[in-house]
């Protein structure tokens, strides 16, 4: 992931970023021209990461190529609480066994993105699990309830009688004092994250130091186009997912959304190229499909390899043109019950037509095939073991394997 070399460090670091608090104080720290200590945390809740996720890792990645230190915490202390951030009911902690579970799942997905060697992996039980009732007690004494109370998800729960466990109100003290105790210059997090990171602000001057620069980051809008991007919607693109999945998702991304997937997610485009791209595109002398996918061909070498991604662009390619090896659509699992499909429900269950009404009238007009054979009958059944393509007209295909519902 190259960096690029015209871009001045602050306005690298800036790209994409919602918020910096405050910019004059990383702009002294960057002119210092000493490494600096770059915090995030990450609650090890749940273990498969999504392009999502990846925004703050990629922004952390960007430091790492201006020659600064990423402090990757995770946090298996804060993880048996709960981060209570945009919650409207309490969190059921986890158990020590899942904390670290997910947290080995975390280390070998994020390295796809971070520098291993510039990489500090940090737990916050190496000092918190050191730590007495009384250490407790003096941090939770550094705040009022008061304060917690401005949290906007504390205030909406206190107003509308929903409960709020005390252990709750530990959870901004616990992660703002992780930055005391590794000597933050700078904190990244989510947008919903700010009311903790200025925690850290706080309990840092309390205790002498410097106050670590907040920067905050966007939460990346999903496939759909409206919601961010989260496993809960199913508009998301996992890490983990194979690489000719990550270039048909992509490619079906709204061309306004793409400009935001650019900024946040891409480093072989940088912020100048992607201004003259966009102009391009918007006086028509640029097909925003080709934007797209060289953005696709980026997102599935880095979590794959070069090699992987163009047999994903090919298998892409197959699909919108209905020519090419057909093995290299991604294959789908469709569930079907024990007794099996007819035809027409079968296109619809696997995405290819709206309605099993269309599927019948593109059966009529002999515009179905399957495995490259014309199909008529209606009444042709699929049980559960079955594998093959599906074709409806010249472009439309999908790779099936059925399983039993």
């Amino acid at each position: 992931m190259p960096l690029p070399s015209a871009t001045a460090p602050l306005d690298l670091i800036a790209r994409g970023t919602d918020e910096i608090l405050k910019r004059e104080d990383l702009q002294a720290r960057l002119d210092t021209g000493r490494p600096l200590r770059i915090k995030a945390g990450f609650d090890p809740t749940a273990p498969d990461l999504h392009l999502g996720h990846t925004v703050l890792l990629n922004k952390l990645r960007q430091f790492q190529d201006l020659g600064h230190t990423v402090i990757f915490l995770i946090g298996d202390f804060t993880g048996m609480i709960g981060d209570p951030s945009g919650k409207s009911a309490t969190r059921k902690p986890l158990s020590r066994e899942d904390v670290l579970a997910n947290a080995e799942t975390y280390k070998a997905q994020v390295f796809k993105v971070l520098d291993e060697a510039r990489t500090e992996v940090r737990f916050n039980s190496e000092w918190f699990g050191a730590m007495g009732a009384a250490d407790m007690i003096r941090l939770a004494s550094s705040h009022t309830v008061a304060r917690m109370l401005e949290r906007d998800d504390f205030a909406k729960r206190y107003a509308g009688h929903q409960p709020i466990a005390i252990h709750e109100f530990l959870y901004p003290l616990v992660q703002g004092y992780d930055s005391v105790a590794l000597r933050a210059d700078v904190e990244c997090g989510g947008t919903d994250q700010k009311f903790n990171l200025l925690m850290g602000r706080g309990l840092q001057e309390s205790h002498g130091q410097a106050p670590q620069v907040v920067l905050t980051m966007p939460l990346l809008v999903g496939l759909d186009g409206v919601n961010k991007m989260g496993k809960s919607l199913g508009n998301y693109i996992g890490v983990t997912e194979p690489a000719i999945d990550m270039v048909n998702k992509t490619m079906k991304i709204g061309d306004a959304l793409m400009w935001d997937w650019i900024e946040l997610l891409s480093f072989d485009i940088g912020i100048d190229e992607a201004r003259e791209l966009k102009a391009q595109v918007e006086a028509g002398s640029l097909n925003p499909r080709d934007v797209k996918l060289r953005l696709a061909r980026e997102i599935a070498t880095r979590f794959h390899d070069a090699d992987a991604a163009e047999t994903a662009i090919r298998g892409w390619q197959v699909a919108i043109s209905g020519e090419g090896d057909v093995s290299l659509l991604p294959l789908q699992d469709v569930t079907v019950p024990a007794d099996g499909l007819r035809i027409g429900a079968l296109l619809t269950a696997a995405g290819i037509t709206p309605s099993n009404s269309e599927a019948n009238r593109k059966l009529k007009e002999r515009a179905v095939k399957i495995d490259g054979a014309v199909v008529e009958d209606a009444g042709l059944e699929f049980r559960p073991g079955f594998e093959g393509v599906l074709q409806v007209g010249k472009r439309n295909f999908a790779r099936v394997r059925l399983v039993a519902g």
